[in-house]
């Protein structure tokens, strides 16, 4: 499975991993992010967010028809099983990032 390491804005990265949206979802908590490839090879966030459980989650998530509608194509994933821990990471990504459909951390 590819990964891509997304940044954190403070010099690191995290990797996480590269997803069809309609992959087979675990039961584990963690981050994802709605994402489309650019011109140039790079991935651009359209959403970021969090879950206790992928599986329940990301099926039937109310905001990917309109991060489809935004461009993305994939779900980029990684398991954080720390709630402390994924409020930080989510904190971190969204102010670097400042993804479109992400209005809070700003």
């Amino acid at each position: 499975m590819d990964q891509y390491n997304w940044p954190l804005g403070n010099g690191k990265t995290i990797p996480f991993q590269i997803c069809d949206p309609n992959a087979g979802w675990k039961s584990i908590a963690g981050l994802y992010i709605f994402s489309h490839k650019t011109s140039d090879g790079s991935w651009q966030a359209v959403y970021i967010g969090q879950t206790d459980d992928f599986s329940s989650r990301l099926p039937s998530h109310e905001r990917w028809d309109e991060a489809h509608r935004n461009g993305a194509t994939h779900i980029h994933a990684v398991s954080i099983p720390h709630q402390s821990q994924r409020d930080s990471l989510e904190d971190q990504l969204v102010r670097y990032l400042q993804p479109p459909l992400n209005t809070h951390f700003r």
